[in-house]
């Protein structure tokens, strides 16, 4: 009995060992490219194209970010981004929640009927062209709202957060409010959503953080640059190699010019990276008791 214990400690340690050594491995393939970016963005662009910095920064300077900072057209891009990502999360998260409650309540008869209209959506649809001959007919081109209205709802959304209304919220609290002559829209405001942090969490974070990365709507649907969101000036600097003259005005040189693009590039990605690291520590609680409710459950 005592060797057969040992034994099987030994093969515990053997597997915790195996696994921490995995899980490290998986932390440097994730970490490394982060931290190559934070370093390449202080470094002399030169060094980074020649492959002489591998981790830390090699010619510290601060120029790329003097140049992002200066430049209108990043700020122009920074209040466009939030703007839009606050407005579209807040009707993202409303019209979810205004359609999940209802789904997930029993007593509503039509709620299959609407379940599987919804969730024919997530296998079919127009496509791009229909889509924007739509955009276009409701006369929302090179505006905010055709970032937002499109794509108001998330269907997987609305399953996780109806999943989270039926197995999260008792059917005596509705038969509780309905004794006291609560009715439905006040029993959602005064005590479903209060006992629902974590599911908003989730939606907000989800919904933001797909408003704040997108850049191929405001692709199609905008004209104006005063009105691109700051991802699509990430993209043209990133794949078109497209500097405003503002950033460059003082560069004749062209290999100069390449240089300073480079930094510019670097640095630019991390200043897009910083708002949504920054609001993740304050939802991810929420985050992770709404997640696994949702999916264990559902």
């Amino acid at each position: 009995m005592v060797k057969r214990r040992i034994a099987a400690g030994g093969s515990d340690r053997a597997f915790d060992i195996v696994v921490h050594v995995l899980l490290a491995l998986l932390l440097l393939v994730v970490l490394y490219p982060l931290l190559y970016i934070v370093s390449a963005s202080f470094s002399d662009p030169y060094a980074v194209t020649n492959g002489q910095m591998l981790l830390w920064p090699v010619g510290f300077t601060w120029e790329g970010y003097d140049k992002i900072f200066a430049s209108d057209d990043i700020w122009n891009g920074y209040k466009n981004a939030i703007v839009y990502t606050l407005v579209g999360t807040t009707v993202n998260v409303v019209l979810t929640i205004m359609a999940a409650y209802p789904l997930s309540r029993s007593n509503f008869m039509a709620r299959n009927f609407f379940m599987f209209l919804f969730a024919f959506t997530m296998f079919f649809s127009g496509g791009l062209i229909p889509l924007y001959m739509v955009v276009k007919s409701l006369g929302l081109l090179n505006s905010m709202w055709a970032l937002i209205i499109p794509s108001a709802v998330s269907i997987w959304n609305i399953i996780v957060a109806r999943t989270y209304f039926q197995m999260s919220i008792p059917n005596e609290l509705y038969e509780a409010a309905q004794i006291d002559g609560c009715r439905n829209f006040r029993y959602l405001l005064s005590v479903v959503l209060p006992l629902s942090k974590p599911i908003v969490a989730v939606l907000v974070l989800f919904y933001g953080v797909g408003h704040w990365n997108k850049f191929f709507d405001a692709l199609i649907f905008l004209n104006d640059e005063d009105k691109y969101p700051l991802q699509l000036i990430l993209r043209n600097i990133l794949i078109k190699n497209m500097l405003s003259e503002q950033m460059l005005d003082q560069f004749t040189d062209f290999a100069e010019q390449d240089r300073i693009a480079e930094v510019i590039k670097y640095g630019l990605i991390v200043v897009s990276s910083v708002p949504m690291l920054v609001i993740y520590p304050f939802v991810q609680k929420y985050f992770i008791k709404g997640v696994m409710i949702g999916a264990i459950k559902g």
